[in-house]
């Protein structure tokens, strides 16, 4: 389809994300955001924690990715996500929660590798907060939506 992406984001458990005829998708890449066209240069690049947008028309939808690549290639956008969700499946509540946990760990200094991992979680639960409130997310998504990453703590 000229003048189109087919864009696909998928997770080691589940298809987050399928669809044709979109516009644009703009991705936290590795070294920072990236916008992608139809007729963009064939890439490969690594993706850091960050919300994945993609645009179609007038919506825009918001899929959360924790890390992973991105391939695009003849009007192909292929995001192999560590993990992700859409921000419709956001629960504001469980975010709130994960970021408490995750502050009290980081107070708390046992050791640095809980340190590391109380900071990705604090960064995941920051992540979940701002996407959520920003889309007015309140619960998670309809049961039958798939499974929600679970924050450590």
């Amino acid at each position: 389809m000229a003048g189109k992406l087919n864009v696909q984001i998928v997770t080691g458990e589940r298809v987050v994300f399928e669809e044709n005829d979109v516009d644009m998708v703009v991705a936290p890449g590795g070294a920072g955001m990236l916008g992608i066209l139809p007729e963009h240069a064939p890439l490969i690049t690594t993706l850091s924690l960050g919300e994945l947008r993609i645009k179609k028309g007038s919506v825009e939808q918001s899929i959360l990715v924790y890390g992973g690549f991105m391939e695009v290639a003849e009007d192909k956008v292929l995001v192999l996500a560590d993990s992700a969700e859409r921000a419709e499946e956001l629960d504001i509540e469980r975010a709130e929660a994960a970021r408490r946990r995750a502050e009290a760990s980081i107070a708390s200094r046992e050791s640095t590798m809980e340190l590391q991992e109380a900071q990705a979680a604090l960064r995941r639960a920051n992540l979940r907060l701002r996407v959520g409130q920003k889309r007015g997310s309140r619960r998670g998504g309809p049961s039958g939506s798939g499974p929600t990453p679970a924050a450590p703590g």
